[in-house]
């Protein structure tokens, strides 16, 4: 019988090194994992969790990924941040946790991790919701980013709202349907913010049945024609979940490809 693919949100994952806080609320933090081996500082692997930007998901889900990342030797930080349902997230909170945990974790991760992580602007790694933020932060903050991973990602919010993804996750972000706050829309949007000026590479599973892989086909389209440095990699026969599965079949093309982005920057 086929494993779940939600089997990874509840699957065990090794304790943090450490967490840090990036904020005075109590989700304004991040777990950072120390790079196996005794190699080079490297820059930071920020994980950006999905979930649909609300209360019930956090961090925590992304443990197995950032343990493996780690164990694949990079410094890992895994953002938390004020979610829908919560005091002070939604719209804006959300998403300035977004751009402030990514401004303020490669400082946090090097004080914690001595020689491990260096001062370079971090990549991203963001899925679904995480994914996400990620191409905000990017678009809207070019110089904390230095790359983008963005998995399934909910990169065109008004079409999120118009197939209702997760029975109304987008308009809970920001408060009401495109008609209702178009400004919020166009602040907050991926698809309304490119070009996006820091490489970014989008994977997205043709079997996807969270958020359409469809989505991140126009979305990449638009952000070429605007000049953006992005490519897409879409996967068959992989679904929403298994891009953050290290025990997935899509894990090692998932990691060849950050590691090409690590590398390259």
């Amino acid at each position: 019988m086929p494993a779940d693919p939600r089997a990874v949100l509840t699957r065990p994952a090794p304790e943090p090194d450490r967490t840090v806080p990036y904020g005075d609320d109590p989700n304004q933090v991040a777990d950072l994992r120390r790079p196996a081996g005794t190699g080079p500082a490297r820059p930071l692997v920020i994980v950006v969790h999905g979930g649909f930007w609300r209360a019930e998901y956090d961090r925590r889900h992304t443990g197995p990924l950032a343990a493996a990342l780690a164990a694949a030797g990079y410094p890992v930080a895994q953002l938390e941040y004020r979610r829908t349902g919560q005091p002070g997230g939604g719209w804006p909170g959300t998403l300035g946790d977004a751009l402030t945990g990514v401004a303020e974790l490669p400082a946090l991760a090097a004080e914690a991790l001595p020689g491990r992580v260096t001062p370079a602007a971090p990549i991203l790694l963001g899925h679904s919701a995480g994914g996400h933020l990620a191409l905000y932060v990017a678009a809207t903050a070019p110089a904390t980013v230095g790359g983008v991973l963005a998995l399934a990602p909910v990169a065109d919010l008004a079409e999120a709202y118009r197939r209702d993804l997760d029975s109304g996750a987008v308009a809970a972000l920001l408060g009401g349907a495109p008609t209702e706050v178009p400004d919020r829309y166009a602040a907050a949007d991926p698809r309304s913010l490119v070009p996006i000026r820091a490489r970014t590479v989008v994977m997205h599973g043709s079997e996807d049945l969270q958020v359409p892989a469809k989505m991140s086909r126009e979305f990449v389209a638009r952000a070429r024609a605007a000049e953006s440095d992005i490519s897409l990699v879409e996967l068959p026969e992989c679904e929403h979940f298994g891009l953050i599965d290290p025990e997935s079949a899509a894990w090692p093309r998932v990691l060849a490809v950050l590691r090409s982005l690590h590398d390259d920057h």
